[in-house]
């Protein structure tokens, strides 16, 4: 009878497996260990990964955007002690490559610190004025309902 390659094997496959009598036998992670020597790319798989993970440039605000901003953050600063419940989208730096991502955080609004240039949420989130985007809330829908026409 022939093996699959074409060879005959009647002659080995019933003699019994070698055993050393210098060397002590070794447990599979010991027979593995000794091959990781030739993972010669120990690292590689993450760094593809890094490279893959997509991160969004800083984009400027118009001019409208900013003082559509400004406005609400003025409207903010009268209603701080309310500490009223928002929203807030801002751009989030990525801490290991260049560019980063919009963030969205909701929170009740704990102070609007104008010498640190940011909004401070009960939660301890602090959000820069200068990578603020947007902020919105059922706080600004009553200021325009009180304000004439």
């Amino acid at each position: 009878m022939k093996g699959e390659s074409g060879y005959r094997y009647d002659d080995i496959i019933d003699l019994p497996h070698h055993v050393s009598a210098r060397h002590p036998r070794m447990s599979g992670e010991e027979r593995a260990a000794q091959f990781s020597p030739f993972a010669a790319l120990t690292g590689h798989g993450e760094a593809v990964r890094e490279t893959e993970r997509i991160t969004d440039p800083f984009a400027e605000q118009c001019e409208d955007q900013k003082e559509l901003l400004n406005r609400k953050l003025l409207c903010l600063k009268e209603r701080e002690r309310e500490a009223p419940e928002i929203e807030a989208a801002y751009y989030k730096p990525d801490e290991r490559k260049s560019g980063g991502a919009y963030v969205t955080v909701r929170g009740r609004l704990k102070k609007i610190d104008i010498q640190g240039e940011r909004l401070l949420f009960a939660d301890g989130t602090a959000v820069p004025f200068e990578r603020l985007w947007s902020v919105d809330g059922d706080v600004f829908l009553q200021t325009e309902e009180t304000e004439p026409a």
